[in-house]
């Protein structure tokens, strides 16, 4: 009996020391073997692996894949204009080399985090006082992206962390300076709107005047051709009447006495104090006398 309880410890001691050289590396993870406290091995590649039993040789593991570095709060950065803004920015990461990384934050996250973060807001302090607050915002944003990460890259590089991308999320301004920013925005559009107004007002007189004088000069052309019209015939009456004159001279005579007569009484209460045996009544007394 005391045989079988021996062999049963030996054999589940055995196991205890088979299982502890034993050890897993999922594709997600990057493994570092540590003999005596000092790093012996990095192992990215997965699958089954083994190693000494502690406490000769200890295995931590590294998360390789892209990771997202989100700062809860906007940072406060000066312009060149020496305005302040408000910057929420996020930078995509992951390890590149742990062994670098391991002995630059000995395996912990939250102080990568942390460092990163330093890195970023360094970069974007960099970028943000060579340019105005409109440039930040609009103007440049793609560029300074581009220079805030080409400059993380190369100080991630340094604690064996690679920069997938870096974005920024806002761009605003702090609430003190906003009333006078939209101060100024609405002063701006009222100017160009009383510009506009100016500009139209201007064209409107324009094109009034223009319509005037072509009024003008239609009239003109207009009395003038009526002018025209009326001097031919009067021509053509004149012509008329005179050709008349030579055929009838009496006849002429009596014509022009009506016209006479009906220039004279155009109404019914015109009155004429005239002698009645004036030669003006001459058609009246004998219509066809010649004397």
């Amino acid at each position: 009996m005391n045989r079988l309880v021996t062999i049963f410890v030996a054999g589940f001691i055995a196991l205890m020391l088979l299982s502890s050289t034993v050890f897993v590396v999922d594709q997600r993870r990057f493994a570092i073997v540590f003999a005596l406290g000092e790093v012996r091995e990095v192992i990215a590649e997965p699958g089954l692996h083994f190693k000494l039993p502690p406490p000769f040789q200890n295995v931590i593991y590294l998360d390789k894949r892209i990771l997202t570095l989100d700062t809860p709060d906007a940072d406060r950065f000066i312009t060149a204009e020496k305005k302040n803004i408000l910057v929420d920015a996020f930078v995509k990461w992951r390890i590149v080399e742990p062994r670098l990384y391991y002995v630059s934050f000995s395996g912990d996250e939250r102080a990568a985090a942390n460092r990163m973060s330093q890195i970023i807001k360094a970069a974007l302090n960099d970028e943000i006082t060579k340019r105005t607050v409109r440039q930040v915002i609009s103007g440049e944003r793609g560029a300074v992206m581009q220079a805030v990460q080409n400059k993380v890259i190369a100080e991630a590089k340094q604690i064996g962390v690679g920069i997938v991308d870096v974005r920024l999320k806002r761009v605003d301004y702090i609430e003190q300076i906003n009333a006078s920013v939209y101060d100024r925005m609405r002063a701006e559009r009222v100017r160009v709107a009383n510009e506009l107004r100016s500009t139209g007002s201007a064209e409107s007189e324009k094109i009034r005047a223009d319509a005037d004088r072509q009024r003008t000069v239609i009239l003109a052309e207009a009395f003038r051709e009526a002018e025209k019209i009326k001097g031919e015939g009067d021509a053509k009456a004149s012509a008329i009447y005179a050709d008349s004159f030579g055929k009838s001279p009496e006849f002429y005579k009596f014509y022009r006495s009506l016209e006479a007569y009906r220039a004279s009484f155009k109404a019914h209460g015109d009155v004429m104090v005239i002698d009645s045996n004036s030669e003006f009544f001459k058609y009246f007394r004998n219509p066809g006398s010649s004397k």
